[in-house]
């Protein structure tokens, strides 16, 4: 089965000039961990990842300690804000590489690629780069389950 079968075609996305600030709107209010940057034609550019802006306001320490057990509370620190300067910072600054797969990928090739990738969105594009959908791991998952559902 080919992702472009499983994946979602609606798909929101920031183009290359958008602010931090508008980003970080737009995955508030879609509730959506990964935007897609794409150029004024679609074309696919990079990626901005919820948990790369989390980066950016939550503490040092969260990267460093490997053990949260003994922590029942984090307090004043749970209160992580993105300087002004920061938010008016372009997309294109900040974001990473474009991580996608064509259309006629196939389920398997893009469970690989997302978990070498340690992606949980993956863009799908058409031939000539252009942003087409994007398939989440649940997506893929349940693209697979489908083949071992006798009906």
């Amino acid at each position: 089965m080919e992702i472009q079968s499983v994946m979602k075609r609606q798909v929101v996305s920031v183009h290359e000039d958008a602010t931090l600030e508008k980003a970080v709107a737009l995955l508030v209010e879609h509730r959506i961990g990964m935007l897609p940057v794409v150029d004024r034609e679609g074309k696919l550019l990079g990626i901005v990842r919820l948990k790369n802006i989390l980066e950016l306001s939550l503490p040092t320490f969260v990267e460093v300690m490997e053990d949260y057990d003994f922590v029942h509370d984090f307090g004043a620190m749970e209160i992580g804000e993105i300087s002004q300067e920061k938010r008016g910072t372009p997309v294109r600054e900040i974001m990473q590489p474009p991580q996608a797969v064509e259309m006629s990928c196939r389920l398997l090739r893009a469970h690989a690629f997302m978990r070498q990738h340690d992606l949980h969105d993956l863009p799908v594009v058409d031939d000539r780069g252009i942003l087409v959908g994007l398939a989440s791991w649940v997506d893929v998952g349940v693209g697979f389950l489908k083949d071992w559902i006798r009906s």
